[in-house]
Parts: C-alpha cells; sequence; structure tokens
C-alpha cells in the first residue's frame, strides 16, 4: 500500500509540473522597486501584467512599516486585497482609514489617492486594475504628512 501512495505521489508531483503552463507565484517577494514614488522600502512582484486577454493586472506589493506611496490615479478602478499587516489608504478629499489583513477595497478610475503600510507594521497587498494606462502620480506624500496620519490614526 505504502508503494502504491507513494507512486500515485511522484505521478502527480510530475505529471502536474507541465511546462505548457505559466504558473506565477503570489508567494515570492518580487523585486525591490526603486525609490521613485515612495519614501522606505517596498517589493513589488508582477503577477500578471499587461495580459491583453484579461485587460487587468494583479500585482503584489510588500511595503515595510514607515513606507508610503505617492498620490496617484489609474485610468480604471483598483482594488487592494490585504493580505498581510495593516495599511493606510486615503482618498483626496477623504479621511485617511487603516486596512488590516482580508480587507478589500475598491478606489475608483481617475479618483486620486494613496496607500502605504502603517507606522509600525508591514504590509503586503494584491492591486488589481487595468493595464491600459500608466500610473498618474500626483503629488508627494511627505514624511511629515505621513507623520501626521500616523498620530491621528494610532490604532495600528
Amino acid at each position: 500500500m505504502k508503494k502504491i501512495i507513494f507512486f500515485l505521489f511522484i505521478s502527480v508531483s510530475v505529471f502536474s509540473q507541465n511546462s505548457a503552463y505559466q504558473v506565477h507565484s503570489y508567494l515570492t517577494e518580487g523585486t525591490k522597486a526603486p525609490n521613485t514614488h515612495y519614501i522606505g522600502e517596498a517589493w513589488l512582484n508582477a503577477i500578471i501584467h499587461d495580459d491583453s486577454e484579461l485587460g487587468y493586472n494583479i500585482t503584489k506589493a510588500t511595503f515595510k512599516a514607515n513606507s508610503t506611496l505617492d498620490w496617484h490615479k489609474h485610468s480604471s478602478a483598483q482594488v487592494l486585497i490585504i493580505v498581510e499587516g495593516n495599511a493606510y489608504y486615503q482618498e483626496k478629499g477623504n479621511e485617511p482609514v487603516i486596512l488590516k489583513k482580508g480587507d478589500v477595497i475598491k478606489c475608483g478610475k481617475d479618483i486620486e489617492h494613496w496607500h502605504s503600510s502603517t507606522k509600525f507594521s508591514d504590509v503586503t497587498y494584491l492591486a488589481l486594475y487595468s493595464g491600459e494606462q500608466p500610473t498618474t502620480w500626483t503629488e508627494v506624500v511627505t514624511q511629515e504628512y505621513y507623520d501626521g496620519v500616523a498620530e491621528k490614526l494610532k490604532n495600528d
């Protein structure tokens, strides 16, 4: 019986790794992002990117604590799924909020917003958005502004 189970395990393992499929893992950290539109440390993993058949991207982003993206907007709606940790999120004209593991939020098309890790917690999220146009960066989120948000939302 043990030999049969071992054979089935090996057979399934060998046949499940067919190279005809493109398999990506969202578990890998990705590559360290250049400090262009954020403060701190961030890693990006483009799980699905510029796929014309799907029409949207899925990117996994990990921000170390005390890191922030600048204000930006997308030419499509964007959905953020918080996979691990806590995040700050704010849309222009609205108050910032804390997002926690398991939270899902949608930001509408062309809505200026920013999101980041919290002051004391790393965050990992999946971002789903259209790849039609690149992200439009609008304004820098300064360390002073970020620290003010952190002070206001102390419960991270």
